[in-house]
């Protein structure tokens, strides 16, 4: 034991001192504990984002729900499918459009092997085989036949030759046709087809047409049609929901600009339960807010899109969020945890598989049934998912954090839907319409100036429009390149529209 002094003032100094050297043991033990603490955080986030790397690289990217804790899988199956839903089995019949060449099979000599007495026929049996021709390329030749005056020449020093008039083209003095213009069309923005290979195809008949000339020819086109995309937009800023998305482009001479530079294709559409649907892309050079605004104008109904913050600062419209992309959040979380048990992200997710239970029913009926139903159903699930998520003690950014933030963010968005039947309760069928753009990029990678990027924007605002009305793009492209030339841009092109247009007229 030590000896201690018999001096207050001593004792005094080394009870002080001892006092002070407690104080700092804790402070260490206190900021080694937070130091653990945020190390334990760190690896779990680190965890998280390993676990939700590892399943977007190897998993499949579906978003439903697995069976599970909270699965509640018997409401699900109390629901009724629809005829549309019931799977059909069977091979399906070849489209009765299509045109049909008989070959008719008869025997040579149609006896009975029995009895050796003539057969007669009794009926006929058919099959079908799907028969295809590689691109055929034909030739259109041209013979105007020119007229003269017999009367002028024997009593005018001149006599005036007349030819009949050429139909109008599109492209005047092209070697392309209505149908070939439609064709590369539809090879480049359908089928996500780049020139040089169509160039290659074009080769394999002896047609020497250079890519240069092709990409003249998507150019001009683009730019010609810009009437019948002002007539769709024109339709479209009518509509009482607008859906939006964007996603970005290549543009490698663009002026004041490094060719590495980003830009945006971005995309405005109508609402799922609209009847004729008009899908338009808009080129614009950044993702400002200024870019919707300039093509929303003065536009004041609902905008569903997917909480991107520039949407925010446009006062006129009514914004209504994507329960898709919170959903998908939440998918993340699910990928992300290390526990297989069923938790919080489930939970979540079965609120959300309950409120498309809802949608499921409201299928094929009216506006006024929709918003009455999801009123009666989808609006207590609501409640009972907000009181859930406010509760939620969790990392605030661990990815199940942040996908209850996202979602507490966007609630009063995401409640938007409620309000009116027509309004989606996602914005799946914008994100649908821009994934061909997204696919064709990887294939042209970019555009080589903002003249065809914008030419190629309004030849996918037609594409998009065609895919949304089921319509065939090839026949509607080869109806309006023979039609368009014959009116003026001042003309009603009304008429023109795709889901206007009849298949046969197209042939």
């Amino acid at each position: 034991m030590t000896d201690l002094p018999d001096d207050i003032e001593q004792l005094k100094a080394m009870l002080l001192e001892l006092h002070y050297q407690n104080e700092a043991k804790e402070k260490l033990l206190v900021a080694k504990q937070e130091e653990v603490a945020e190390l334990k955080t760190q690896v779990e986030l680190l965890i998280e984002q390993l676990n939700l790397n590892k399943s977007k690289r190897f998993s499949s990217q579906s978003e439903k729900v697995p069976k599970g804790t909270f699965n509640e899988a018997e409401q699900q199956k109390s629901l009724p499918k629809s005829n549309d839903e019931k799977k059909k089995t069977g091979r399906k019949p070849l489209p009765k459009e299509l045109e049909r060449e008989i070959h008719k099979h008869e025997l040579n000599a149609p006896y009975c092997e029995c009895c050796d007495e003539p057969l007669h026929e009794c009926g006929v049996e058919t099959s079908e085989e799907l028969k295809i021709i590689p691109q055929k390329v034909s030739v259109i030749r041209h013979e105007r036949t020119k007229y003269a005056c017999r009367q002028c020449k024997k009593t005018q020093t001149k006599s005036k030759i007349i030819t009949a008039p050429k139909p109008a083209s599109m492209i005047p003095k092209s070697m392309g046709s209505a149908s070939a213009f439609a064709a590369v069309v539809t090879a480049k923005y359908v089928d996500a087809l780049p020139l040089y290979r169509q160039v290659d195809i074009l080769n394999r008949s002896d047609i020497d047409i250079s890519r240069a000339t092709l990409a003249n020819w998507c150019v001009q086109l683009g730019n010609k049609v810009k009437p019948i995309i002002d007539e769709m937009k024109s339709r479209l800023l009518n509509e009482k929901l607008i859906c939006a998305d964007e996603t970005t482009v290549q543009v490698l001479r663009e002026e004041d600009r490094k060719a590495q530079s980003k830009s945006y294709m971005w995309v405005f559409r109508s609402g799922e339960f609209i009847k004729n649907p008009v899908v338009i892309y808009d080129y614009h050079p950044s993702c400002a807010a200024t870019c919707a605004k300039d093509f929303l104008g003065d536009y004041s109904g609902y905008l569903l899109s997917d909480g991107y913050s520039v949407y925010d600062t446009l006062d006129a419209v009514t914004q209504a969020a994507c329960m898709a992309h919170a959903r998908r959040k939440f998918t993340d979380a699910q990928k992300a945890s290390p526990s297989k048990k069923a938790g919080k992200p489930e939970k979540a997710l079965n609120f959300i598989a309950k409120l498309y239970g809802v949608e499921r029913k409201t299928k094929g009926l009216s506006a006024n049934e929709r918003q009455k139903i999801r009123k009666q159903e989808a609006e207590p699930i609501l409640s009972e998912f907000k009181a859930w998520l406010d509760v939620q003690n969790v990392l605030p950014k661990g990815v199940l954090g942040k996908a209850i933030a996202y979602t507490q963010k966007q609630w009063h968005k995401l409640l938007t839907y409620l309000e009116d039947g027509d309004i989606c309760i996602d914005n799946n069928v914008t994100e649908r319409d821009i994934r061909p753009f997204t696919t064709g990029r990887k294939n042209w990678m970019f555009s080589t100036s903002v003249e065809g990027a914008k030419a190629s924007a309004n030849l996918y605002c037609l594409v998009m429009t065609c895919r949304a009305n089921d319509i065939n793009p090839y026949y509607y492209f080869q109806y309006l390149f023979t039609e368009l030339p014959k009116r003026d841009p001042a003309d009603d092109m009304s008429d023109l529209m795709p889901w206007l247009v009849e298949m046969g007229d197209a042939e």
